[in-house]
């Protein structure tokens, strides 16, 4: 991976022109009580260094004479490393990281102007840490201080993220790989968890089942917190609880996806836990699973990023009118979002380092245009709340749809020809997720 962090660096370094991108590490999470959890970097500082310790600063200097990408780093401290773990140090962040320089991270005040005053901008994002944006916005204002004396120097600050994340959007096959390794671990937990899944058996102990695969099989643990809603409670979008006693015939929606070396899986499936569908549930199933596959067709390179969500809209909107739970005209109910009581979101987010990846959906009124590369969910639902209230032209839904919580969601790579489904081995045909005789 040494080459692959080494090849982003540089496509970034291309795009710099004669500026200057600085990159600031994520905060160490420690709760009020001195508690430390499980360190997690910031993607795009991770993205383009590999590094995974906090209290650091990256700095890219395309036009410097030596150093074009320089590290900042805590020096090596043996009573603090027996504490906290080891330290990469000054160092290790040129042996093992590849920076053409590194300084001790006090030094950052002393050593950061060398790497601006030749540059004819700054790149930075800024951030929640308002320390530092204060700090990158000083220096700023010094070199500014200075331009009319020196006739160089940087006179725009820009975020630098429009130059990055257009480029992590498209996944490399360094990347894809290890997708896919999230993909593979998720799709061995989704299915033993199925299999689990019983009446009389608790949510939380489905949850464990999906979690001690993520970790056995060397993930990180769940890329978000996960989803295992029985019953009425796969009405709630981002329900967590995970405390509810599965029912007999209740639906389980799974929600759940791996993180593996920082790149992650999101898959979801809903099924019958006693092995069969009730006529309703079975009835808004396959009307969802129409509305994916549908959606899933639409990705295809260069075609919209919306269009893959237009076309589930249509199918879901067909199909409630056709059972009655909406009425009206097809396109005059799109329009005015007359679904959005059945089906509130959107059908799919970019997926990558985050879960929900960063990169532009649309700029201006125009679509991103998918590409090779692209990776993205696929996720239509259906969901009937016990308390669901539609629009005043609309009939009140019969109380035997009520509960009643739906969502089916794949990774779905862009390809140059198509698409490929990632997750595509863990079942969502009605034939088999029933069993019960």
């Amino acid at each position: 991976m040494h080459s692959e962090f080494a090849q982003r660096r540089q496509q970034l370094l291309d795009k710099l022109g004669n500026g200057t991108a600085i990159f600031h590490s994520a905060p160490p999470q420690v709760n009020h009580s001195d508690v430390e959890y499980p360190y997690r970097q910031e993607s795009d500082f991770y993205y383009l260094t590999g590094f995974n310790e906090p209290e650091a600063v990256a700095v890219l200097a395309p036009h410097h004479d030596e150093h074009r990408f320089v590290l900042f780093v805590r020096p090596r401290d043996p009573e603090k490393e027996t504490w906290h773990g080891y330290r990469s140090g000054v160092e290790g962040a040129k042996e093992r990281y590849g920076a053409d320089e590194a300084y001790p991270i006090a030094e950052l005040d002393e050593k950061l102007p060398q790497y601006l005053e030749k540059a004819d901008r700054i790149y930075y994002s800024l951030g929640r840490d308002q320390t530092f944006n204060q700090t990158v916005l000083k220096h700023w204002q010094q070199q500014l201080a200075t331009y009319a004396k020196r006739g160089q120097g940087p006179t725009a600050l820009e975020d630098a993220r429009v130059l990055l994340h257009p480029l992590r959007l498209v996944k490399s096959e360094a990347e894809l790989a290890l997708i896919r390794k999230a993909v593979a671990i998720s799709v061995e937990a989704h299915n033993a968890a199925r299999e689990l899944a019983r009446p009389g058996r608790y949510e939380y102990e489905v949850q464990a089942e999906l979690e001690y695969l993520f970790k056995k099989h060397g993930g990180l643990g769940p890329a978000y917190p996960s989803i295992v809603a029985s019953g009425p409670g796969a009405c709630v979008l981002h329900y967590i609880e995970n405390d509810r006693q599965i029912q007999d015939g209740d639906l389980l929606l799974i929600d759940a996806g791996c993180c593996y070396s920082y790149y992650n899986a999101d898959i979801t499936r809903t099924f019958p836990v006693a092995g069969r569908f009730t006529p309703e549930q079975k009835t808004l199933y396959e009307l969802v699973l129409k509305a994916q596959l549908a959606a899933i067709e639409a990705v295809q390179p260069g075609e919209p990023y919306g269009a893959f969500h237009d076309a589930a809209v249509r199918v879901l909107t067909e199909g409630l009118v056709e059972l009655g739970l909406l009425v009206g005209e097809i396109d005059k109910l799109i329009e005015e979002e007359k679904y959005k009581p059945f089906y509130m979101h959107r059908t799919g987010h970019w997926l990558g380092l985050d879960v929900h990846d960063v990169g532009v959906y649309k700029y201006g009124d125009t679509w991103h245009s998918l590409q090779p590369g692209n990776v993205l969910t696929v996720e239509p639902g259906i969901y009937i709340a016990p308390d669901i209230k539609l629009a005043e032209d609309q009939p009140p839904v019969p109380e035997r749809w009520h509960g009643i919580g739906i969502r089916i969601e794949d990774d779905v790579l862009v390809t140059a020809t198509g698409h490929e489904i990632l997750t595509r081995e863990v079942p969502k045909a009605i034939a088999d997720l029933e069993w019960a005789m």
